[in-house]
């Protein structure tokens, strides 16, 4: 059974396949998106035995996310250095990694807000502009943003202090002293309201996520998947809903289960039961096959800006 080698590169973890149809890059939610390849191990060697390349970019804290969506976007460019002459030191053809349509966005809960970012970071919109931190103004309107490249939305959220920080006598001394996230919950659903981006958006939620929410909600003022849904339907995008919890995507193989040994998760689970890997693959399939033409005027040997 092939098992993928993860090995560091630039800021990252990277498994090389050697036949791979795609990129894909992951980013995890908060905690467990600090040890990617540790915490969503059984997922990412299902995807690597789906024929791709895996990038497992570590979750960084910070409450400046323009500024980790920017750094996304750096690192990346920094990767479409690397990986050709990495393949080919590995006897592998590179001609995938130097087509930057082959790079596909995966992100698991809090991830998925700076997946968002970079898709907002595509256009050239004035309301996006206006949202900016002064120093990143001119490099927006002088990035590419990951322009041609379909994402995977995995238990999307997109709250504000609870969910970069876990310890709530922290959140409660932060809100005392007006700290928050920038850009925060509503900022960041208003820009993807008005965006004309999001047509390579794929979403999977889970019927009993109490962090993200489900498409059984009722309200999209609070449930971040409920209010994605309603959206992403305007873009005829793919949306799914599993059985599961949040932490649904998390686990190790054992035999014929997957197990987080979580007791307000899913604990242990028949592998037979867990569709996590068959859906995921299922949209990153739908979305490949409509990526667009890239642009005239993309160069992808072009100078990261930042």
């Amino acid at each position: 059974m092939i098992q993928p080698t993860f090995q560091p590169v630039s800021f990252s973890w990277v498994a090389l396949h050697p036949k791979p149809k795609g990129v894909i890059q992951f980013i995890g939610g908060a905690f467990f998106g600090t040890f990617p390849t540790l915490f969503y191990r059984h997922l990412l060697q299902e995807l690597y035995r789906e024929g791709y390349t895996l990038v497992a970019l570590p979750f960084r804290f910070s409450l400046r996310h323009w500024q980790i969506a920017y750094s996304l976007l750096e690192e990346q460019h920094q990767l479409r250095q690397i990986l050709p002459e990495l393949a080919e030191h590995q006897g592998y053809d590179s001609a995938l990694y130097r087509d930057v349509s082959s790079y596909l966005w995966f992100g698991h809960s809090l991830g998925c807000k700076y997946i968002a970012l970079l898709e907002l970071l595509s256009g050239d919109e004035a309301a996006v502009a206006a949202a900016l931190p002064e120093d990143l103004v001119d490099t927006y309107h002088r990035s590419p943003g990951i322009w041609s490249q379909g994402s995977v939305l995995l238990a999307p959220d997109i709250s504000d202090l609870e969910s970069a920080i876990p310890i709530r006598s922290l959140v409660a001394l932060l809100n005392r002293l007006h700290i928050s996230v920038q850009p925060d919950r509503q900022q960041t659903l208003d820009l993807i309201q008005q965006s004309a981006l999001f047509n390579l958006t794929a979403m999977m939620s889970f019927d009993r996520d109490t962090v993200a929410g489900s498409l059984c909600d009722l309200d999209p003022g609070v449930s971040d998947v409920l209010w994605l849904a309603q959206y992403l339907q305007t873009k005829s995008a793919p949306v799914q809903e599993l059985s599961g919890k949040h932490l649904e995507p998390i686990g190790w193989r054992i035999g014929r289960y997957i197990a987080d040994f979580n007791p307000l998760d899913k604990f242990i689970k028949a592998l037979v039961q867990w569709q996590v890997h068959d859906v995921t693959c299922g949209l990153l399939q739908s979305l490949q096959q409509i990526l667009p033409e890239k642009p005239a005027d993309w160069l992808p040997s072009q100078a990261y800006p930042c």
